[in-house]
């Protein structure tokens, strides 16, 4: 169980990275107006989406494991609602891929103040993960 906390742990601090540093390339796409740098953020961003994705299904397998397999936090509202954070997190990560798209298809339209917002939710959600882990408010 320990090595499993252990990837889980890792896993997730890579998946993250990538959450907080995707919106931050959108930003400076937002920016931009060189087509060479352009081409170059698109493929920062691109790469940076397939690892965080690819990063992202073994750290949330390795999380059900703990919780289903080893029992964590089974029968206290606790899991539940870092469950809730956690199905959050996925439909961020999600709407990355579609702001990703517009970016390729050059069919953005929101500032780089927006994407400077949209930035610092990932921060939010990984402290109410962490502080349900670790506090067990319910």
């Amino acid at each position: 169980m320990l090595w499993v906390k252990t990837f889980h742990i890792v896993l997730i601090a890579s998946w993250f990275a990538g959450l907080f540093y995707l919106p931050r390339i959108f930003v400076n796409l937002a920016m931009e107006t060189e087509p060479a740098a352009v081409r170059r953020l698109l493929l920062m961003a691109r790469k940076l989406f397939r690892f965080m994705s690819f990063i992202a299904v073994p750290a949330l397998l390795c999380g059900v494991w703990l919780w289903l397999a080893v029992g964590i936090g089974r029968g206290q509202g606790w899991i539940h609602a870092k469950v809730g954070v956690v199905v959050l997190l996925i439909v961020y990560h999600a709407y990355c891929g579609v702001l990703l798209r517009t970016f390729e298809r050059g069919e953005n339209t929101r500032s780089h103040k927006w994407y400077r917002m949209f930035n610092e939710l990932p921060v939010l959600g990984m402290l109410a993960a962490v502080a349900l882990v670790v506090l067990k408010p319910f």
